[in-house]
């Protein structure tokens, strides 16, 4: 039985992102979406369902924990969408007649872990992947590491770099260690190198093997991907660093791994990806590579919000005028304003109550934030004028209709504070 709630709420792990939030969230996207576009990655979505044996055993143990799965209404095994990475490759293999190849392609969509919820960590979150399948080049992981910078610059960071490693260098490790390894920027060798006794080493082997993590040098491959990435004009050691000791828990990496860190807190993350081979062979029976990266979505936006990057003007609404209704006598002509204003491409919206009263009015916009109010009474209907308010400084005058879109369009025109 199905017990009544006290009050309405969301799911552990799940959000509701109210307007103000959910501007910023958009804002965030547009952005990447146009440096995706200009890199010339094309969109795709995929399904938040798949079949359970598309996603299991791809993530790892762990990835199998989290996973939610379920038999649906009809008998069939599904699990909600884990991560991208592998629906991509479900795809590659199921449209390789009407896919190009090499593929590039962003997706931004939610995807949804079990995960133990805290700070920073949710059930259902947003991830932001692009990707270039077809293309077995480090010239293709030039591109996604390129892409990924600009796409930080034009966020607004200034001391995020791409740290670059290559999983190859790893040959031989028992996977138990490297997992440690990766740890190490966030923990300190210290605590890694009590873990590492704890997960098996021999105590006389870890400085050794410590010494030996720390001193590789980039591979062959890796040399050619920085001098690609210097060729774009990208500085090595400012805005892409080879460390060694970047590993990436996911098991289908196979090669070049990358993630983006901020250079004065090395523990901030905020993109990870890199080279996968093999992943989509599984489904095409043919060996496809494949790179890529994902964004931290989540954490991206609330280290711009930390940072004061997003702009001041998402704090309000987004029309940026109200017109208001004086009297059911009057609402035809604010109707005929509100056409007006949206026709010369400005953000406007008409309170749709022709009773309610002016004050009413007001409040609402102020409340909204709404930054501007047209108040078109008796006197002004017959003069054929209007009165622009501005709700911030709180000052008014007097506008032929016919100015109206001009003054608003033109920050130096309006009413200013």
């Amino acid at each position: 039985m199905i017990s009544k709630m006290d009050k309405p709420q969301t799911l552990k792990g799940f959000r509701d992102f109210l307007p103000e939030e959910a501007r910023k969230r958009e804002y965030a996207t547009n952005i990447l979406k146009g440096v995706f576009k200009l890199y010339g990655f094309e969109p795709l979505e995929t399904p938040a369902l798949e079949y359970e044996e598309i996603l299991m055993g791809k993530y790892g143990e762990e990835g199998n924990k989290l996973m939610y799965q379920f038999t649906d209404n009809g008998g069939r095994r599904v699990a909600l969408r884990y991560d991208q990475t592998v629906p991509l490759a479900r795809a590659i293999a199921q449209y390789a007649d009407m896919l190009p190849s090499p593929f590039r392609r962003y997706q931004i969509q939610p995807v949804w872990r079990a995960e133990n919820t805290q700070k920073g960590r949710y059930r259902e979150f947003m991830q932001c992947d692009i990707d270039i399948t077809g293309a077995d080049s480090a010239l293709a992981d030039a591109e996604i590491v390129a892409c990924t910078l600009d796409a930080a610059k034009k966020l607004g960071f200034t001391t995020l770099a791409m740290n670059i490693n290559d999983r190859t260098l790893f040959e031989g490790i028992d996977p138990k260690y490297l997992i440690v390894v990766d740890k190490i920027p966030k923990i300190g060798r210290g605590a890694a190198e009590k873990e590492l006794i704890e997960k098996g080493m021999p105590n006389s082997e870890v400085e050794s093997f410590m010494e030996k993590i720390t001193s590789l040098k980039p591979s062959e491959n890796l040399l050619k991907l920085f001098s690609y990435l210097e060729q774009m004009g990208f500085e090595k050691n400012k805005d892409f660093i080879f460390n060694p000791l970047i590993v990436r828990g996911l098991d289908y990496y196979t090669s070049t791994i990358f993630e983006l860190v901020d250079k004065d807190t090395p523990s901030l993350s905020l993109a990870g990806g890199g080279r996968y081979d093999n992943l989509i062979g599984i489904f095409a029976n043919q060996t496809i590579p494949a790179t890529g990266i994902a964004f931290g979505f989540d954490r991206l936006l609330e280290t711009m919000e930390s940072r004061g990057l997003f702009p001041g003007e998402l704090a309000s609404a987004t029309p940026k005028v109200l017109v208001t209704i004086f009297s059911p006598e009057l609402a035809e002509k604010s109707v005929e304003i509100t056409s007006v204003l949206r026709q010369a491409g400005i953000n406007t919206e008409i309170y749709p109550n022709e009773s309610a009263k002016i004050e009413s009015q007001l409040k609402y916009a102020d409340k909204r934030a709404i930054p501007y109010v047209v108040i078109l009474g008796p006197e002004e209907a017959e003069k054929g004028t209007v009165v622009l308010k501005n709700m911030q400084s709180n000052s008014q005058e007097t506008l032929k209709v016919s100015d109206l879109p001009t003054a608003l369009a033109s920050p130096g025109h309006a009413l200013q504070g």
